[in-house]
């Protein structure tokens, strides 16, 4: 039923993208990305992917995980079940082999539980051991739902107006230290939220702001 909705929205919506250019060049010269998202911008992903080259996303193990990985499946998307918190280890071992082997994977830098659009460091982690690059990107709509959960998660609604926007690569040196990963970090986050803000300001919604991170 989750599909077939997301399906639904897809088809009466009007969609516009911008910004892949990079991340096609990357796959017609054949060398796998990390595609990243907030996981607020979850359910139309899979339609904003529309490609046959294979894609590994990193799902929770948490139960509404299950369900995700369920629908993601029916796009033709591999869950890789774990985080940062529960089963980090071994997923970040199952995507690193993805990505050797050539295939494209994606995570939720925020996920699973946040704080919201704030990139914990596994995705930079991963970056720096494979050597792929980062790719973020986001969507928006014009007509959505928020719900009250911690991400704030946006419910497309059909005959929306939809736009999906790709930032520019982020690159990780395999022989990068704890400064080096710290920035790359930084600019994956503020690129994530530069899109994500230019992309409801233009369908015509308020943007979500991340959550407030406590000095340290």
């Amino acid at each position: 039923m989750a599909a077939n909705y997301i399906r639904l929205v897809y088809v009466t919506g009007r969609w516009r993208e911008e910004g892949r250019e990079p991340a096609y060049a990357l796959m017609r010269d054949g060398r796998p990305f990390i595609a990243a998202f907030w996981h607020g911008r979850l359910l139309m992903a899979p339609t904003g992917w529309r490609s046959r080259a294979p894609l590994s996303v990193m799902i929770s193990q948490h139960r509404d995980g299950e369900m995700i990985a369920r629908t993601v499946g029916h796009f033709g998307v591999t869950a890789v079940r774990g985080s940062t918190t529960r089963g980090g280890s071994k997923a970040l071992r199952e995507l690193l082999l993805a990505v050797n082997n050539g295939q494209n994977v994606a995570i939720t830098p925020d996920g699973p539980r946040g704080p919201r659009m704030r990139a914990q460091s596994g995705i930079v982690l991963l970056a720096r051991l494979s050597g792929a690059p980062i790719v973020p990107a986001t969507y928006a709509v014009s007509r959505r739902k928020l719900a009250s959960s911690w991400d704030r998660f946006v419910i497309a609604l059909p005959f929306s107006r939809g736009l999906y926007l790709w930032g520019a690569p982020i690159h990780v040196a395999r022989d990068a230290d704890d400064d080096a990963l710290e920035k790359a970090r930084m600019d994956l986050e503020n690129s994530l939220n530069r899109l994500t803000e230019a992309a409801d300001r233009r369908m015509g919604v308020a943007p979500i702001s991340p959550a407030e991170v406590a000095p340290t």
